[in-house]
C-alpha cells in the first residue's frame, strides 16, 4: 500500500490543511493501492507563496547552472527506474514492458533533452537598434493528466526549470504516485527550495485554483477540451498566459502501395498502446477502397500479436485507467453499432476469461463514415474506425474533417504522395512510415487540439517572456 498524505511545499513534505483523503485504485485488480490527501486552497496558496519567494534567485541563475541541475535530475531519475516502472504499472495499469519502454523512457528523455536544448539556447539577441531579451514567465502552474504520468509532467517541469520558472504541479488524482517519486528525485538532485512544489487535489479545487490564481503567471494544462476551455476562462480573469495540449482524433492515411501487414500493424499499435489512452493516437484509419477487404484481413491477422491481460505478465494491452473510462469506451462501442458501422473485431464487454479489472476488448469498426460519432469524438480507448477513400485528395479532405489537429500519420512507398499527404494534413505533428521519436521536435496541435508547443527548445519558449531594450550603451 502506497500512502502519501502530505504535499511538497518549499522543499518539505507538509501536512494538508484539509482532511479529505482520496483512494487510488489499481485498475487491473480494482483494489486500493494507496491514498493521497486532497489539497485545499490554503495548501495551494502556501505553494504559490513558496514559488514566489524562490523566483528572484532562480530566475537569475546562470544557464549553465540550470543545465547542470537538469543533468542531475536525469541521473537521479535513472536511479529510480524500477520504482517508476512499478508505480506506473500499479496506478495506470500499463504492462511492465510499456511502463519501461514508453513511460519511463519518455520521462527521462525530456529531462536530458531539455538540458541539451538549453545548452544551445540564446536568451539575448542584438536586432537592429534594440536588444532582445528572453526572461522567465514567472511562476508556472502545471496541471497534468493520468494517461502519461511521467511524460506530461517531465516535459512541462523540464522546460520550466530550463527557463528559470518555479512551478506548482497538480498531477491527476488517478495516477499521483509517479509525481511523488519525481518529487523525491528533485529532492535528491538538489532542486532549490520553492522551485518545485507538489499539491495533490481535485480539478475543482486545485486545478481551478491554479488557473485562476492571481499570483501564478502561466498555466500549462494537458487534458480534455472541456477542461481546457475552463482553464482559458479562468486564466482570462487575470490575463494569464497559458498553453493547452488537448484532444485528438488523428488520421492514419494508408496509401495504395503500402505494405498491408505493416500498415495494419501500425494501425493496431495505435489502439493497443497504452490501451488507446493516447491523445495523439491514430484512431481513424483511411484506406483506399480498392484494398479495403485486404486491409481488414490484415488487421484481423495482426490483432493476436497484441494480447490483453494482467499488466504484470507478457501482455501488450492493460486495463483502462478507471471504471468511468471503461463505461465511456463501452458507450462509444454501442454508438458505433447503433450508427451502422460493421464490427469486425472486439465489441462490448471484457475480453474472454477476464472478470476483474477495467479491461476492454480491442475493437475494430469498418464501413465507418467520417460524420459518425465514433469518427468525430475522442473515445480514448482501444477502438479503431476504418474509413475508405477513392482519391488522395478525398483522403486529405477526410483527414482534415475534424475539430482536432494534434497528429497525423501516413504509410506507403511513393515519396511524392507521402510528402503531399504529410504536408496537407492540418496537425501539429505528422509521422511518416512510423519513424522514431525526436524529443527536440515540437509537440502540440492545431484547432481544438490546443495552443502552444512542448518538447525541446519550443517547450522552453513557452515559459519565457520577450523584452525589447532600446538605447543600451555599447
Amino acid at each position: 500500500m502506497r500512502n502519501q498524505l502530505k504535499h511538497y511545499i518549499n522543499g518539505e513534505w507538509v501536512e494538508s490543511t484539509g482532511s479529505e483523503i482520496e483512494e487510488v485504485i489499481n485498475p487491473a485488480t480494482e483494489e486500493v493501492m494507496g491514498k493521497i490527501s486532497l489539497g485545499t486552497k490554503e495548501d495551494l496558496d502556501k505553494a504559490v507563496k513558496a514559488a514566489r519567494a524562490a523566483l528572484p534567485a532562480f530566475s537569475r541563475t546562470k544557464k549553465e547552472e540550470r543545465v547542470e541541475m537538469l543533468e542531475r535530475i536525469a541521473a537521479e531519475y535513472e536511479k529510480r527506474k524500477e520504482d517508476l516502472i512499478e508505480v506506473m504499472t500499479d496506478e495506470l495499469g500499463a504492462p511492465l514492458s510499456i511502463s519501461e519502454k514508453v513511460h519511463y523512457k519518455m520521462g527521462y528523455a525530456h529531462f536530458s533533452q531539455a538540458a541539451e536544448s538549453l545548452k544551445e539556447f540564446s536568451f539575448t539577441e542584438e536586432r537592429g537598434n534594440h536588444t532582445l531579451v528572453k526572461e522567465t514567465v514567472g511562476i508556472s502552474g502545471l496541471i497534468t493528466p493520468w494517461n502519461f504520468p511521467t511524460n506530461q509532467t517531465s516535459t512541462k517541469i523540464a522546460s520550466a526549470f530550463a527557463a528559470g520558472s518555479p512551478v506548482i504541479l497538480k498531477p491527476s488524482e488517478l495516477t499521483p504516485f509517479a509525481a511523488i517519486i519525481l518529487t523525491e528525485i528533485f529532492e535528491a538532485a538538489g532542486v532549490p527550495k520553492g522551485v518545485f512544489n507538489l499539491v495533490n487535489g481535485s480539478g475543482e479545487v486545485i486545478g481551478d485554483g491554479i488557473s485562476s490564481h492571481p499570483d501564478i503567471d502561466f498555466v500549462s494544462f494537458t487534458g480534455s477540451v472541456g477542461v481546457g476551455q475552463k482553464v482559458m476562462e479562468n486564466a482570462a480573469k487575470t490575463i494569464k498566459n497559458f498553453a493547452l495540449e488537448l484532444g485528438g482524433k488523428s488520421p492514419l492515411v494508408v496509401l495504395e502501395d503500402a505494405d498491408l501487414e505493416q500498415a495494419a500493424r501500425s494501425a493496431v499499435t495505435h489502439i493497443a498502446m497504452n490501451t488507446g489512452q493516447v491523445c495523439s493516437a491514430a484512431t481513424r484509419i483511411l484506406v483506399p477502397s480498392s484494398i479495403k477487404e485486404s486491409f481488414e484481413e490484415a488487421v484481423q491477422h495482426v490483432l493476436p500479436e497484441f494480447p490483453v491481460g494482467d499488466p504484470r505478465k507478457e501482455n501488450f494491452v492493460g486495463p483502462l485507467v478507471a471504471k468511468k473510462q471503461w463505461d465511456r469506451v463501452q458507450s462509444y462501442i454501442e454508438k458505433g453499432i447503433e450508427e451502422g458501422a460493421t464490427l469486425i473485431a472486439g465489441g462490448k464487454g471484457k475480453p474472454e476469461g477476464i472478470e476483474k479489472g477495467y479491461f476492454a476488448r480491442p475493437t475494430v469498426f469498418t464501413d465507418v463514415k467520417n460524420n459518425m460519432i465514433i469518427a468525430q469524438e475522442e473515445i480514448f480507448g482501444p477502438v479503431m474506425s476504418i474509413i475508405t477513400y477513392e482519391t488522395i485528395d478525398e483522403a486529405i479532405e477526410i483527414a482534415n474533417d475534424t475539430v482536432y489537429g494534434l497528429a497525423g500519420y501516413v504509410v506507403g512507398e511513393d515519396p511524392e504522395l507521402l510528402r503531399k499527404v504529410a504536408t496537407s494534413i492540418r496537425a501539429g505533428r505528422i509521422t511518416v512510415n512510423d519513424k522514431g521519436k525526436d524529443f527536440s521536435a515540437p509537440f502540440g496541435g492545431y484547432k481544438q487540439s490546443g495552443i502552444g508547443r512542448e518538447w525541446g527548445d519550443f517547450g522552453i519558449e513557452e515559459y519565457l517572456e520577450t523584452k525589447a531594450i532600446l538605447g543600451l550603451p555599447s
